[in-house]
């Protein structure tokens, strides 16, 4: 059995993946795969509809906020958010809490002004700043919510009077939080959501329209929200996953159910980090990432040992990004328990051989 602790594209519930091979060959009994079929069909237009009304059934949205499935995943949220909502004499205020933060902070200075209020780099994105202030003119505040290549996440939500921002990306759907108190969210689905190619987008329309800046059409969200997210042609194998994932998430008891299950799972694994006298975690306590556990070998010529180990053992994807090095498990919504035990009982193999 392999074990997949990639960070993305991930892991799905298995049900997901046997239901999508179906659907390839045989759509909904209608003898046509969905890779051919028709987005403006009245049977793709129900699956569009479905998925939209399923993350508002679970996030606990409001009539305001609306849900979008875009196509160019997060890296375009990072200049489509400032295009929409700030002009070029404006300011929004942005925390930087690691590489995915910088990248949108750097897109965002190209529709204007950039207040970044907070920052962890000085100490290699290993916390998440607590003591900041949000400027009462920043039209927005962005946040990056959980740090996918350092394994940092936002426990607390920033509590300011400024239009919240976050890029979800890698903790989308995993916890339950007051999604209604952000005015935009937009997540890659690739991590808890679905496959690579499509683009969860939450905006309250009521902050919209409100920049004199001319918006190309696509670029326009308002645009998207009145054609019901079928402004032009969507990643319909991609929004497909999607509900499948989506459902799937609803019938295990939703955001609650699968909030619990994280934390046990994240739980085992920094246990074990932190008793095996061969490993630890470089990030604060309080901040440690539920999602992406990064980690260390305190003898750093053990690592690739460590790595090759892991990998004979069925333990896929737990090499760490380039820039951060060491270890990185990925425990995101589909992962089982069994699986962060099987790594567990690993590290403390290892441990027990060369330690």
């Amino acid at each position: 059995m392999i074990h997949n602790f990639n960070a993305g594209p991930s892991i799905l519930p298995k049900e997901v993946f046997e239901q999508a091979a179906e659907a390839i060959l045989n759509f909904d009994n209608t003898g046509l795969s969905i890779l051919e079929f028709g987005h403006r069909t009245s049977e793709f237009t129900a699956v569009m509809e479905e998925a939209r009304l399923l993350a508002k059934e679970l996030m606990h949205l409001d009539d305001d906020h609306q849900v979008l499935f875009l196509h160019g995943g997060a890296s375009t949220q990072f200049m489509q958010v400032p295009m929409n909502l700030l002009d070029p004499k404006d300011c929004a205020a942005y925390a930087d809490t690691g590489v995915w933060s910088s990248k949108a902070i750097k897109e965002a200075k190209l529709f204007g002004k950039v207040d970044v209020v907070c920052s962890s780099k000085e100490k290699n994105y290993s916390f998440i700043p607590k003591n900041f202030a949000v400027p009462n003119d920043a039209k927005y505040f962005h946040i990056t919510t959980n740090n996918t290549i350092y394994g940092s996440q936002w426990k607390q939500i920033p509590n300011t009077s400024n239009i919240m921002v976050a890029d979800m990306s890698s903790d989308i759907l995993s916890r339950q939080l007051d999604f209604n108190s952000f005015g935009l969210i937009y997540a890659g689905a690739q991590k808890n959501m679905g496959p690579a190619g499509v683009c969860m987008v939450v905006v309250n329309e009521n902050i919209l329209g409100k920049t004199k800046r001319a918006i190309p059409t696509i670029m326009d969200y308002r645009n998207h929200i009145s054609e019901g997210s079928m402004l032009n042609t969507p990643p319909v194998f991609a929004v497909y996953v999607c509900l499948l994932t989506l459902r799937w998430l609803k019938s295990i008891g939703g955001l609650a159910a699968i909030e619990k299950k994280n934390i046990e799972k994240a739980n085992l694994l920094y246990k074990e980090i932190d008793d095996n006298k061969l490993f630890y975690s470089q990030i604060d306590k309080e901040d440690r990432s539920n999602m992406n556990v990064c980690f260390r070998m305190k003898d750093e010529s053990l690592e690739k040992v460590f790595l090759e180990y892991a990998i004979k053992q069925g333990i896929s994807g737990i090499k760490g990004h380039r820039l951060s090095g060491g270890f990185r498990a990925s425990l995101y919504n589909a992962m089982p328990l069994s699986s962060v035990q099987t790594l567990t009982d690993i590290m403390h193999q290892f441990a027990l051989t060369y330690g």
